[in-house]
Protein backbone atom coordinates (compact mmCIF):
# COMPACT_ATOMS: atom_id res chain seq x y z
CA UNK A 1 0.00 0.00 0.00
CA UNK A 2 1.31 3.50 -0.87
CA UNK A 3 2.39 5.60 2.15
CA UNK A 4 0.36 8.79 2.57
CA UNK A 5 1.30 12.07 4.26
CA UNK A 6 -0.63 15.19 5.24
CA UNK A 7 1.44 18.38 5.45
CA UNK A 8 0.71 21.43 7.64
CA UNK A 9 2.50 24.73 6.89
CA UNK A 10 2.55 27.74 9.24
CA UNK A 11 5.22 30.09 10.59
CA UNK A 12 3.85 29.76 14.16
CA UNK A 13 4.91 26.63 16.03
CA UNK A 14 1.89 26.73 18.35
CA UNK A 15 -0.45 26.70 15.33
CA UNK A 16 1.44 23.76 13.82
CA UNK A 17 1.30 21.84 17.08
CA UNK A 18 -2.44 22.48 17.38
CA UNK A 19 -3.05 21.44 13.77
CA UNK A 20 -1.07 18.22 14.17
CA UNK A 21 -2.93 17.31 17.37
CA UNK A 22 -6.37 17.91 15.87
CA UNK A 23 -5.51 16.01 12.69
CA UNK A 24 -4.29 13.04 14.72
CA UNK A 25 -7.53 13.18 16.68
CA UNK A 26 -9.61 13.28 13.46
CA UNK A 27 -7.70 10.71 11.40
CA UNK A 28 -5.95 8.48 13.92
CA UNK A 29 -2.82 6.76 12.65
CA UNK A 30 -4.06 6.32 9.10
CA UNK A 31 -1.91 9.17 7.81
CA UNK A 32 1.54 10.45 8.65
CA UNK A 33 1.45 14.14 9.67
CA UNK A 34 4.38 16.38 8.68
CA UNK A 35 4.87 20.07 9.44
CA UNK A 36 6.85 22.91 7.85
CA UNK A 37 7.45 26.47 9.15
CA UNK A 38 7.47 28.20 5.77
CA UNK A 39 6.92 27.86 2.04
CA UNK A 40 10.48 26.95 1.08
CA UNK A 41 10.70 24.32 3.83
CA UNK A 42 7.37 22.87 2.66
CA UNK A 43 8.54 22.60 -0.96
CA UNK A 44 11.76 20.84 0.07
CA UNK A 45 9.77 18.46 2.29
CA UNK A 46 7.33 17.65 -0.51
CA UNK A 47 10.16 16.94 -2.96
CA UNK A 48 11.82 14.56 -0.48
CA UNK A 49 8.57 12.75 0.33
CA UNK A 50 7.66 12.29 -3.33
CA UNK A 51 11.16 11.01 -4.08
CA UNK A 52 10.67 8.43 -1.31
CA UNK A 53 7.39 7.29 -2.87
CA UNK A 54 4.92 9.02 -0.56
CA UNK A 55 1.51 10.31 -1.65
CA UNK A 56 0.33 13.68 -0.35
CA UNK A 57 -3.46 13.66 -0.21
CA UNK A 58 -3.74 17.02 1.59
CA UNK A 59 -1.75 20.15 2.43
CA UNK A 60 -3.00 22.84 4.85
CA UNK A 61 -1.19 26.17 4.59
CA UNK A 62 -1.39 29.52 6.31
CA UNK A 63 -1.66 32.54 4.05
CA UNK A 64 0.60 35.09 5.79
CA UNK A 65 4.16 33.73 6.03
CA UNK A 66 7.41 35.72 5.86
CA UNK A 67 9.15 33.86 3.02
CA UNK A 68 6.19 33.01 0.76
CA UNK A 69 2.49 33.77 0.71
CA UNK A 70 0.11 30.82 1.02
CA UNK A 71 -1.46 31.25 -2.43
CA UNK A 72 1.99 31.16 -4.08
CA UNK A 73 2.99 28.06 -2.08
CA UNK A 74 -0.17 26.21 -3.06
CA UNK A 75 0.32 27.17 -6.71
CA UNK A 76 3.80 25.65 -6.67
CA UNK A 77 2.56 22.58 -4.80
CA UNK A 78 -0.07 22.13 -7.51
CA UNK A 79 2.68 22.07 -10.13
CA UNK A 80 4.51 19.34 -8.19
CA UNK A 81 1.49 17.29 -7.16
CA UNK A 82 -1.71 18.26 -9.03
CA UNK A 83 -3.87 15.67 -7.26
CA UNK A 84 -3.02 16.91 -3.76
CA UNK A 85 -6.00 18.74 -2.21
CA UNK A 86 -5.20 22.22 -0.87
CA UNK A 87 -6.74 23.98 2.14
CA UNK A 88 -5.72 27.55 3.04
CA UNK A 89 -6.00 29.16 6.49
CA UNK A 90 -7.22 32.67 5.75
CA UNK A 91 -6.81 34.80 8.84
CA UNK A 92 -5.63 37.79 6.82
CA UNK A 93 -6.05 36.57 3.23
CA UNK A 94 -7.51 38.95 0.69
CA UNK A 95 -10.24 37.99 -1.77
CA UNK A 96 -7.62 38.31 -4.52
CA UNK A 97 -5.33 35.81 -2.76
CA UNK A 98 -8.13 33.32 -2.33
CA UNK A 99 -9.09 33.81 -5.98
CA UNK A 100 -5.49 33.16 -7.09
CA UNK A 101 -5.38 29.96 -5.02
CA UNK A 102 -8.66 28.78 -6.51
CA UNK A 103 -7.56 29.59 -10.05
CA UNK A 104 -3.93 28.48 -9.97
CA UNK A 105 -3.91 25.77 -7.31
CA UNK A 106 -7.42 24.29 -7.52
CA UNK A 107 -8.05 25.29 -3.90
CA UNK A 108 -10.26 22.75 -2.17
CA UNK A 109 -11.40 25.03 0.65
CA UNK A 110 -10.34 27.93 2.81
CA UNK A 111 -10.85 28.11 6.60
CA UNK A 112 -10.85 31.26 8.69
CA UNK A 113 -8.40 31.78 11.55
CA UNK A 114 -8.96 30.97 14.34
CA UNK A 115 -10.78 27.89 13.13
CA UNK A 116 -13.53 25.87 14.69
CA UNK A 117 -12.25 22.43 15.69
CA UNK A 118 -15.28 20.60 14.30
CA UNK A 119 -15.12 22.56 11.08
CA UNK A 120 -11.45 21.65 10.64
CA UNK A 121 -12.07 17.97 11.41
CA UNK A 122 -14.99 17.81 8.98
CA UNK A 123 -13.03 19.56 6.23
CA UNK A 124 -10.03 17.28 6.65
CA UNK A 125 -12.02 14.01 6.77
CA UNK A 126 -14.04 15.06 3.72
CA UNK A 127 -10.86 16.06 1.87
CA UNK A 128 -9.01 12.77 2.46
CA UNK A 129 -12.19 10.84 1.62
CA UNK A 130 -12.54 12.84 -1.60
CA UNK A 131 -8.88 12.16 -2.43
CA UNK A 132 -9.39 8.45 -1.80
CA UNK A 133 -12.50 8.34 -3.99
CA UNK A 134 -10.77 10.27 -6.76
CA UNK A 135 -7.89 7.83 -6.57
CA UNK A 136 -10.22 4.84 -6.79
CA UNK A 137 -12.10 6.45 -9.67
CA UNK A 138 -8.83 7.17 -11.48
CA UNK A 139 -7.76 3.54 -10.99
CA UNK A 140 -11.13 2.32 -12.28
CA UNK A 141 -10.92 4.67 -15.24
CA UNK A 142 -7.40 3.45 -15.98
CA UNK A 143 -8.62 -0.14 -15.79
CA UNK A 144 -11.59 0.67 -18.03
CA UNK A 145 -9.26 2.44 -20.44
CA UNK A 146 -7.03 -0.63 -20.57
CA UNK A 147 -10.05 -2.87 -21.09
CA UNK A 148 -11.33 -0.52 -23.78
CA UNK A 149 -7.93 -0.57 -25.48
CA UNK A 150 -7.92 -4.36 -25.37
CA UNK A 151 -11.45 -4.46 -26.78
CA UNK A 152 -10.54 -2.00 -29.53
CA UNK A 153 -7.50 -4.10 -30.37
CA UNK A 154 -9.61 -7.26 -30.37
CA UNK A 155 -12.23 -5.57 -32.59
CA UNK A 156 -9.51 -4.32 -34.92
CA UNK A 157 -8.06 -7.82 -35.14
CA UNK A 158 -11.53 -9.26 -35.71
CA UNK A 159 -12.18 -6.68 -38.39
CA UNK A 160 -8.89 -7.61 -40.07
CA UNK A 161 -9.81 -11.29 -39.87
CA UNK A 162 -13.24 -10.53 -41.33
CA UNK A 163 -11.70 -8.57 -44.18
CA UNK A 164 -9.17 -11.35 -44.75
CA UNK A 165 -11.96 -13.96 -44.73
CA UNK A 166 -13.78 -11.99 -47.45
CA UNK A 167 -10.80 -12.52 -49.71
CA UNK A 168 -11.17 -16.28 -49.32
CA UNK A 169 -14.96 -16.59 -49.12
CA UNK A 170 -16.88 -13.71 -50.78
CA UNK A 171 -19.71 -11.97 -48.93
CA UNK A 172 -22.00 -12.81 -51.83
CA UNK A 173 -21.47 -16.51 -51.16
CA UNK A 174 -22.43 -16.06 -47.49
CA UNK A 175 -25.46 -14.01 -48.52
CA UNK A 176 -26.65 -16.59 -51.02
CA UNK A 177 -26.63 -19.17 -48.22
CA UNK A 178 -28.85 -16.78 -46.19
CA UNK A 179 -26.20 -16.43 -43.49
CA UNK A 180 -25.33 -13.16 -41.76
CA UNK A 181 -21.62 -13.84 -41.30
CA UNK A 182 -19.03 -16.37 -42.39
CA UNK A 183 -18.99 -17.86 -38.88
CA UNK A 184 -22.64 -18.84 -39.34
CA UNK A 185 -21.85 -20.98 -42.39
CA UNK A 186 -21.88 -24.71 -41.64
CA UNK A 187 -20.71 -27.77 -43.50
CA UNK A 188 -23.42 -28.96 -45.87
CA UNK A 189 -25.18 -25.59 -46.20
CA UNK A 190 -26.47 -25.35 -49.76
CA UNK A 191 -28.95 -23.58 -51.98
CA UNK A 192 -30.17 -24.09 -55.55
CA UNK A 193 -29.86 -21.00 -57.75
CA UNK A 194 -29.97 -20.04 -61.39
CA UNK A 195 -26.73 -18.25 -62.17
CA UNK A 196 -24.38 -17.48 -65.01
CA UNK A 197 -21.01 -19.20 -64.69
CA UNK A 198 -17.91 -17.70 -66.27
CA UNK A 199 -14.73 -19.69 -66.79
CA UNK A 200 -11.53 -18.15 -68.12
CA UNK A 201 -8.14 -19.69 -68.79
CA UNK A 202 -4.78 -18.63 -70.21
CA UNK A 203 -3.91 -20.27 -73.52
CA UNK A 204 -0.83 -22.52 -73.46
CA UNK A 205 -0.09 -21.63 -69.84
CA UNK A 206 1.91 -24.83 -69.28
CA UNK A 207 4.35 -23.94 -72.03
CA UNK A 208 4.47 -20.35 -70.82
CA UNK A 209 5.21 -21.33 -67.22
CA UNK A 210 7.99 -23.75 -68.17
CA UNK A 211 10.26 -20.80 -68.91
CA UNK A 212 9.67 -19.25 -65.46
CA UNK A 213 10.95 -19.92 -61.98
CA UNK A 214 8.28 -20.71 -59.33
CA UNK A 215 8.65 -17.19 -57.97
CA UNK A 216 8.24 -15.66 -61.44
CA UNK A 217 5.20 -17.88 -61.96
CA UNK A 218 3.52 -16.54 -58.83
CA UNK A 219 4.36 -12.96 -59.76
CA UNK A 220 2.96 -13.41 -63.26
CA UNK A 221 -0.22 -15.16 -62.10
CA UNK A 222 -0.96 -12.47 -59.51
CA UNK A 223 -0.25 -9.67 -61.96
CA UNK A 224 -2.67 -11.25 -64.44
CA UNK A 225 -5.42 -12.17 -61.96
CA UNK A 226 -5.38 -8.76 -60.29
CA UNK A 227 -6.21 -7.20 -63.67
CA UNK A 228 -9.06 -9.62 -64.33
CA UNK A 229 -10.87 -9.23 -61.00
CA UNK A 230 -12.18 -5.61 -61.39
CA UNK A 231 -14.23 -6.42 -64.50
CA UNK A 232 -16.01 -9.19 -62.60
CA UNK A 233 -16.67 -7.13 -59.46
CA UNK A 234 -17.83 -4.06 -61.40
CA UNK A 235 -20.42 -6.21 -63.19
CA UNK A 236 -21.99 -7.61 -60.00
CA UNK A 237 -20.16 -10.91 -60.08
CA UNK A 238 -17.86 -12.60 -57.61
CA UNK A 239 -14.97 -14.97 -57.99
CA UNK A 240 -15.80 -18.39 -56.62
CA UNK A 241 -12.27 -19.71 -56.97
CA UNK A 242 -8.96 -19.51 -58.74
CA UNK A 243 -7.72 -22.76 -60.25
CA UNK A 244 -4.10 -22.02 -61.07
CA UNK A 245 -4.34 -19.51 -63.90
CA UNK A 246 -8.07 -20.18 -64.39
CA UNK A 247 -10.91 -18.11 -62.94
CA UNK A 248 -14.39 -19.29 -62.07
CA UNK A 249 -16.85 -16.46 -61.44
CA UNK A 250 -20.57 -16.41 -60.67
CA UNK A 251 -23.26 -13.89 -61.60
CA UNK A 252 -26.64 -14.03 -59.91
CA UNK A 253 -28.27 -10.85 -61.22
CA UNK A 254 -28.30 -11.41 -64.97
CA UNK A 255 -26.51 -13.12 -67.83
CA UNK A 256 -25.79 -9.66 -69.26
CA UNK A 257 -23.51 -9.00 -66.28
CA UNK A 258 -21.50 -12.12 -67.07
CA UNK A 259 -21.08 -11.19 -70.73
CA UNK A 260 -20.16 -7.60 -69.87
CA UNK A 261 -17.62 -8.91 -67.37
CA UNK A 262 -16.06 -11.13 -70.03
CA UNK A 263 -15.78 -8.19 -72.42
CA UNK A 264 -14.23 -6.05 -69.67
CA UNK A 265 -11.71 -8.80 -68.89
CA UNK A 266 -10.66 -8.97 -72.54
CA UNK A 267 -10.20 -5.18 -72.70
CA UNK A 268 -8.10 -5.37 -69.51
CA UNK A 269 -6.06 -8.09 -71.15
CA UNK A 270 -5.32 -5.76 -74.07
CA UNK A 271 -3.95 -3.17 -71.63
CA UNK A 272 -1.93 -5.83 -69.80
CA UNK A 273 -0.47 -7.13 -73.05
CA UNK A 274 0.59 -3.63 -74.01
CA UNK A 275 2.40 -3.39 -70.69
CA UNK A 276 4.02 -6.80 -71.22
CA UNK A 277 5.21 -5.89 -74.72
CA UNK A 278 6.72 -2.62 -73.46
CA UNK A 279 8.47 -4.61 -70.71
CA UNK A 280 9.94 -7.03 -73.23
CA UNK A 281 7.53 -9.94 -72.72
CA UNK A 282 5.23 -11.63 -75.20
CA UNK A 283 1.44 -11.07 -75.18
CA UNK A 284 -0.88 -13.72 -73.75
CA UNK A 285 -4.28 -14.95 -74.89
CA UNK A 286 -7.20 -16.17 -72.83
CA UNK A 287 -10.44 -17.98 -73.49
CA UNK A 288 -13.74 -17.20 -71.76
CA UNK A 289 -16.76 -19.51 -71.64
CA UNK A 290 -20.14 -18.62 -70.14
CA UNK A 291 -23.22 -20.74 -69.43
CA UNK A 292 -26.41 -19.99 -67.55
CA UNK A 293 -28.42 -22.53 -65.61
CA UNK A 294 -29.40 -24.08 -62.32
CA UNK A 295 -26.67 -25.10 -59.89
CA UNK A 296 -26.17 -26.04 -56.24
CA UNK A 297 -24.08 -23.60 -54.24
CA UNK A 298 -22.81 -24.65 -50.84
CA UNK A 299 -20.04 -26.02 -48.66
CA UNK A 300 -18.22 -29.31 -49.01
CA UNK A 301 -15.42 -30.99 -47.10
CA UNK A 302 -15.10 -32.16 -43.52
CA UNK A 303 -15.47 -30.67 -40.05
CA UNK A 304 -11.94 -29.29 -39.86
CA UNK A 305 -11.56 -28.22 -43.48
CA UNK A 306 -14.34 -27.16 -45.77
CA UNK A 307 -14.61 -25.10 -48.91
CA UNK A 308 -17.24 -23.21 -50.85
CA UNK A 309 -18.17 -24.62 -54.22
CA UNK A 310 -20.82 -24.86 -56.92
CA UNK A 311 -21.99 -28.13 -58.39
CA UNK A 312 -24.17 -28.88 -61.37
CA UNK A 313 -24.38 -29.66 -65.06
CA UNK A 314 -24.49 -25.92 -65.81
CA UNK A 315 -21.06 -25.51 -64.22
CA UNK A 316 -19.55 -28.39 -66.17
CA UNK A 317 -20.93 -27.04 -69.43
CA UNK A 318 -19.42 -23.59 -68.81
CA UNK A 319 -16.01 -25.22 -68.34
CA UNK A 320 -16.43 -27.29 -71.52
CA UNK A 321 -17.44 -24.23 -73.54
CA UNK A 322 -14.38 -22.34 -72.33
CA UNK A 323 -12.16 -25.17 -73.58
CA UNK A 324 -13.78 -24.83 -77.04
CA UNK A 325 -12.49 -21.26 -77.44
CA UNK A 326 -9.08 -22.66 -78.30
CA UNK A 327 -10.48 -25.03 -80.94
CA UNK A 328 -12.47 -22.27 -82.59
CA UNK A 329 -9.71 -19.66 -82.27
CA UNK A 330 -11.96 -17.14 -80.48
CA UNK A 331 -11.74 -15.29 -77.18
CA UNK A 332 -15.26 -15.73 -75.86
CA UNK A 333 -18.07 -18.25 -76.26
CA UNK A 334 -21.50 -18.42 -74.66
CA UNK A 335 -24.20 -21.08 -74.73
CA UNK A 336 -27.75 -20.90 -76.03
CA UNK A 337 -28.90 -20.77 -72.38
CA UNK A 338 -26.95 -17.55 -71.87
CA UNK A 339 -27.77 -16.07 -75.27
CA UNK A 340 -31.51 -16.45 -74.66
CA UNK A 341 -31.16 -14.36 -71.47
CA UNK A 342 -29.54 -11.38 -73.20
CA UNK A 343 -32.76 -9.45 -73.68
CA UNK A 344 -31.16 -6.05 -73.06
CA UNK A 345 -27.88 -6.68 -74.84
CA UNK A 346 -26.98 -5.65 -78.43
CA UNK A 347 -26.80 -8.68 -80.75
CA UNK A 348 -24.66 -7.09 -83.48
CA UNK A 349 -21.46 -8.38 -81.87
CA UNK A 350 -22.71 -11.95 -81.32
CA UNK A 351 -22.99 -14.73 -83.86
CA UNK A 352 -24.09 -18.34 -83.80
CA UNK A 353 -21.13 -20.51 -84.75
CA UNK A 354 -22.84 -23.87 -84.69
CA UNK A 355 -23.81 -26.93 -82.71
CA UNK A 356 -21.26 -29.04 -80.88
CA UNK A 357 -21.27 -32.20 -78.84
CA UNK A 358 -19.40 -31.64 -75.59
CA UNK A 359 -18.08 -34.26 -73.23
CA UNK A 360 -20.74 -35.45 -70.81
CA UNK A 361 -23.66 -34.15 -72.89
CA UNK A 362 -25.79 -36.39 -75.12
CA UNK A 363 -27.50 -33.53 -76.95
CA UNK A 364 -25.83 -31.02 -79.19
CA UNK A 365 -25.11 -27.62 -77.65
CA UNK A 366 -25.52 -24.40 -79.61
CA UNK A 367 -22.70 -21.95 -79.00
CA UNK A 368 -22.28 -18.28 -79.85
CA UNK A 369 -19.21 -16.14 -80.28
CA UNK A 370 -19.11 -12.72 -78.59
CA UNK A 371 -16.63 -10.65 -80.61
CA UNK A 372 -17.18 -7.22 -79.03
CA UNK A 373 -13.63 -7.19 -77.62
CA UNK A 374 -11.89 -8.31 -80.84
CA UNK A 375 -9.41 -5.99 -82.52
CA UNK A 376 -11.38 -3.19 -84.25
CA UNK A 377 -10.65 -4.39 -87.80
CA UNK A 378 -11.59 -8.00 -86.95
CA UNK A 379 -14.73 -6.92 -85.11
CA UNK A 380 -15.80 -4.72 -88.03
CA UNK A 381 -15.15 -7.54 -90.49
CA UNK A 382 -17.21 -10.06 -88.53
CA UNK A 383 -20.06 -7.58 -88.18
CA UNK A 384 -19.94 -6.77 -91.94
CA UNK A 385 -20.04 -10.44 -92.97
CA UNK A 386 -22.59 -11.52 -90.35
CA UNK A 387 -25.36 -12.31 -92.85
CA UNK A 388 -22.96 -14.18 -95.16
CA UNK A 389 -21.65 -16.21 -92.22
CA UNK A 390 -25.19 -17.14 -91.14
CA UNK A 391 -26.06 -18.38 -94.63
CA UNK A 392 -22.80 -20.31 -94.84
CA UNK A 393 -23.46 -21.97 -91.49
CA UNK A 394 -27.00 -22.91 -92.61
CA UNK A 395 -25.61 -24.59 -95.74
CA UNK A 396 -22.97 -26.37 -93.70
CA UNK A 397 -25.62 -27.73 -91.33
CA UNK A 398 -27.60 -28.91 -94.37
CA UNK A 399 -24.47 -30.70 -95.68
CA UNK A 400 -24.26 -28.31 -98.64
CA UNK A 401 -20.50 -28.12 -98.31
CA UNK A 402 -19.78 -26.64 -101.74
CA UNK A 403 -22.18 -23.72 -101.20
CA UNK A 404 -20.98 -23.32 -97.63
CA UNK A 405 -17.33 -23.30 -98.70
CA UNK A 406 -18.01 -20.54 -101.19
CA UNK A 407 -19.69 -18.35 -98.56
CA UNK A 408 -17.10 -19.04 -95.82
CA UNK A 409 -14.48 -18.18 -98.44
CA UNK A 410 -16.14 -14.79 -98.92
CA UNK A 411 -15.99 -14.21 -95.16
CA UNK A 412 -12.28 -15.05 -95.07
CA UNK A 413 -11.59 -12.91 -98.13
CA UNK A 414 -13.22 -9.89 -96.49
CA UNK A 415 -11.80 -10.66 -93.03
CA UNK A 416 -8.64 -12.84 -93.20
CA UNK A 417 -8.37 -12.93 -89.39
CA UNK A 418 -11.80 -14.57 -88.98
CA UNK A 419 -10.52 -17.85 -87.58
CA UNK A 420 -14.00 -19.42 -87.25
CA UNK A 421 -14.78 -18.85 -90.93
CA UNK A 422 -11.34 -20.18 -91.85
CA UNK A 423 -11.92 -23.33 -89.80
CA UNK A 424 -15.30 -23.96 -91.42
CA UNK A 425 -13.82 -23.35 -94.87
CA UNK A 426 -11.19 -26.01 -94.25
CA UNK A 427 -13.82 -28.45 -92.96
CA UNK A 428 -15.94 -27.90 -96.07
CA UNK A 429 -12.96 -28.52 -98.30
CA UNK A 430 -12.14 -31.71 -96.41
CA UNK A 431 -15.75 -32.91 -96.68
CA UNK A 432 -15.81 -32.20 -100.43
CA UNK A 433 -12.64 -34.26 -100.84
CA UNK A 434 -14.01 -37.18 -98.80
CA UNK A 435 -17.62 -37.45 -99.93
CA UNK A 436 -17.07 -38.17 -103.67
CA UNK A 437 -14.62 -40.93 -102.73
CA UNK A 438 -17.16 -42.41 -100.32
CA UNK A 439 -19.86 -42.27 -102.96
CA UNK A 440 -17.57 -44.14 -105.43
CA UNK A 441 -17.15 -47.02 -103.05
CA UNK A 442 -20.90 -47.72 -103.19
CA UNK A 443 -21.20 -47.66 -107.02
Amino acid sequence: MTKQVIICVDDEKTVLKSLKTELKDALGNTYRIEIAEGGEDALELIAELMEDGYEIPLIISDYVMPDMKGDELLRRVHQLSPKTLKVMLTGQATIEAVGNAIKNAKLYRYIGKPWQTEDLKLTVTEAVHSYSQDKKLAAQNAELWNINQELEFALEQQSKLTEAAKRFVPNEFVSLLSRDTLSDVKLGDSVEKEMSILFSDIRDFTALSEGMTPQENFKFINAYLSRMEPGIIENHGFIDKYIGDAIMALFGHSAVDAVQAGISMLHSLDDYNLYRINAGYGPIKIGIGINTGSLMLGTVGATNRMDSTVIGDAVNLAARVESLTKSYGVSMLITQNTFSKLTDFPRDCIRNIGHVRVKGKSNLVTIYEVFEADKPEVKEGKARTLSIFREALYNYSASKHKEAAQLFGECVEQNPLDQVAQNYLERCQEMQAILPQNRGEFI
